[in-house]
């Protein structure tokens, strides 16, 4: 089962990766650099939602899902609940400064 959730959550994050790419920016056209396109809204002119949008907001939500599932199956399995649950384990040693 761990294997089959990683497997998707490499494929889901491959998938994020070409999609936020092959998206256009939101003022990537030169009348955006000088101002144009809706210049007195914060974040340019809304849009409606496209494909890409929609399949970016779908990976997000599956990237979170199998992140979440896959820390909760480790921890299940290891056993150890904190990161720093070894690190009483190595005691420091100073050493004297010589004189």
């Amino acid at each position: 089962m761990f294997y089959f959730v990683l497997v998707i959550h490499i494929i889901v994050s491959l998938m994020l990766v070409g999609i936020i790419l092959m998206q256009q920016g939101s003022s990537a056209d030169l009348a955006g650099a000088f101002g144009g396109q809706g210049s007195q809204t914060a974040f340019g002119p809304r849009k409606s939602a496209s494909v890409l949008t929609k399949l970016t907001a779908w990976g997000a939500a599956i990237f979170m899902v199998t992140s979440l599932t896959l820390t909760v199956m480790l921890a299940r399995t290891s056993g150890e609940h904190s990161v720093l649950s070894g690190a009483s384990s190595h005691p420091v040693t100073q050493s004297q400064p010589k004189k």
